[in-house]
């Protein structure tokens, strides 16, 4: 009977601590999310291999991830604390859309703070920048102590967390209760636009709101970039066999017949150096 009384005793002892250290645990978890960057949980990620088409299985460990794409304005700080000069600006253009020709064209003297050109409208702080290539957001990222998601963290994200199987990081439809709930190309690309969304280009970052983990443009906007390398398939691989940095998530140029960038699954490619009219990016960081 002694020896069983301690027992117990050390049982109801211990039990309150173990709780508490788990409330404590829990506690410093979730504190690690912050104002900017929101905690996603690690899981098995479900997917698909974009190259082989096969059935992919990816772990996933826990991570932060910017809450919004990088603006206008917060790269323009890092501009003037390092004086850092994008490659759109030493190359003297950028890829722009040209909704007159119908395609792609370099227009000189396009960077971030002129994303369509010179004598175009000047970018917006509140936007997300665009005109940077993989290389200027490393060097962003670098700056901030953080690093650009991998492919799988973004799809891990858009997908909540959760493995779901909706279309959309929100939901199944891209228009709820007759409102738009991305920056997507409405109409018929690369004829017209009818802007039914309210934007011909990039909207203000956040403006269609935020997805369960509070993550805001995890479809439509523009496009961001991540680490992974991914080969060149097919016409691409023809035109320009160099090794392409992924882009998730779509932008304001994707219409649903054409491109249908802004799924969860969407996937484009572009080469490390590019610097383009409808690709930014936001930031992750490892905890």
């Amino acid at each position: 009977m002694k020896l069983s009384f301690k027992k117990n005793t050390l049982a109801v002892t211990l039990l309150p601590l173990a709780i508490l250290a788990g409330s404590v645990l829990f506690f410093a978890f979730t504190r690690l999310e912050t104002r900017d960057m929101a905690l996603v949980k690690g899981g098995v990620l479900y997917t698909t291999d974009p190259v082989t088409k096969a059935n992919k299985e990816v772990k996933i460990k826990s991570f932060l991830l910017d809450k919004n794409l990088v603006t206008v304005a917060q790269f323009d700080e890092f501009v003037n604390a390092t004086h850092y000069v994008t490659e759109a600006q030493r190359f003297g253009n950028g890829g722009v859309f040209d909704n007159d020709t119908h395609g792609w064209t370099l227009i000189d003297g396009a960077d971030y703070h002129y994303p369509f050109g010179r004598d175009k409208p000047k970018a917006q702080p509140t936007h997300p920048v665009t005109q940077v290539s993989w290389n200027d957001a490393v060097a962003y990222a670098k700056w901030k102590g953080k690093r650009l998601p991998t492919q799988w963290e973004w799809e891990h994200a858009a997908k909540n967390g959760e493995n779901s199987r909706q279309q959309y990081t929100w939901g199944q439809d891209l228009v709820v209760a007759g409102k738009y709930k991305a920056n997507t190309w409405q109409g018929s690309f690369p004829s017209y636009n009818t802007v039914e969304d309210g934007y011909a280009a990039t909207s203000p970052v956040g403006a269609f709101g935020a997805n369960k983990l509070g993550l805001t443009d995890m479809g439509g906007n523009v496009w961001q970039w991540c680490s992974d390398d991914i080969q060149p398939q097919g016409r691409d691989a023809e035109m320009d066999p160099a090794m392409r940095k992924v882009t998730r998530g779509g932008s304001f140029l994707c219409d649903p017949m054409v491109c249908h960038g802004f799924q969860v699954t969407g996937r484009s490619s572009s080469t490390p150096e590019s610097s383009m009219v409808h690709i930014g990016f936001r930031c992750a960081k490892d905890i």
